[in-house]
């Protein structure tokens, strides 16, 4: 457990690109295969040795957040929920969160980033080391159309010299997806940051003040891993898709943040008993029951 350590989910986002189904239902929680979207980041923050996360949410959602959530006790967690006023961009989740953080070192993912693969949380957990080590750090992939993202350029050596928000000329084709490792700088880091054209607090200017002071990282995953930027209907489906070919295949439990919860033990085997008994009429309750059979 990395009792100092901080979880941040950025779930504030509106989901234009989504509409009309999230007119009635908020982008985190729309069903991704058979559970919501959010899930699964919040797996991969308890798998980091995370209890302490806090939700950064619409303001007409925090009802609804608090009723499936709760305060995470029952998981042997700490869920908090803060709220995002404006569409400001990803740093202002810095801003929002300062005193949550409270000079913690972080790490910030978004509700809508979907990584698949069996050697991903061995890839998160060593960019976490990288990011105790010194400074930041944030993963690295390769894709067909990295003009779309935050793009990394490279020295002969291999380390990163400079990173480029969407560029119309790509260096390379790594970009950054949404899962980010950041010190106790990051706070006040974000406030040197000004609105970009777009009006927005952009990350890439958070990590670029790392890299200005060689405090900054990268890990590399490779191509046995599937990442989905899950914000529109086409890529909601395919990585549903996606996940429900690698659960079967794989036999694993992706996105099932109560498991991961007692794997890291944080809460016991009675507690998820008892999540899988009030689940028991759906797919989902009956694979935790059949997890705890076989443990």
């Amino acid at each position: 457990m990395n009792s100092n350590l901080k979880g941040i989910i950025l779930a504030a986002g509106k989901g234009t690109r989504l509409m009309p189904a999230t007119l009635s239902a908020s982008k985190p929680l729309l069903p991704l295969y058979d559970k919501p979207m959010i899930y699964y980041p919040l797996e991969t923050l308890i798998r980091l040795g995370i209890k302490d996360i806090v939700f950064i949410i619409q303001e007409d959602d925090l009802k609804l957040f608090k009723n499936i959530f709760g305060t995470g006790d029952q998981l042997g967690l700490n869920f908090s929920y803060l709220i995002q006023h404006e569409q400001k961009g990803i740093s202002d989740a810095y801003l929002i969160a300062e005193k949550y953080i409270n000079g913690s070192p972080s790490v910030l993912a978004l509700s809508d980033n979907i990584f698949i693969g069996k050697n991903y949380f061995d890839h998160v957990n060593q960019a976490l080391k990288k990011m105790l080590d010194s400074g930041a750090c944030v993963l690295g992939l390769e894709v067909s159309d990295p003009e779309k993202f935050a793009v990394v350029e490279f020295d002969d050596s291999g380390k990163v010299v400079g990173i480029e928000e969407k560029p119309l000329k790509p260096k390379t084709n790594t970009i950054i997806p949404g899962l980010y490792f950041f010190d106790s700088k990051s706070t006040e880091f974000a406030k040197n940051i000004k609105p970009s054209k777009r009006g927005e607090l952009e990350i890439c200017d958070l990590y670029l003040q790392y890299l200005d002071i060689n405090q900054f990282n990268i890990e590399t995953i490779n191509n046995s891993i599937q990442w989905f930027d899950a914000g529109s209907a086409d890529s909601l489906l395919e990585a549903s898709n996606a996940l429900k070919k690698y659960s079967q295949s794989s036999n694993t439990y992706l996105g099932y943040y109560e498991i991961a919860s007692y794997e890291m033990k944080f809460s016991s085997k009675e507690q998820l008993q008892k999540i899988g008994d009030s689940l028991k009429s759906s797919q989902y309750g009956q694979n935790i029951l059949s997890y705890l059979a076989n443990i």
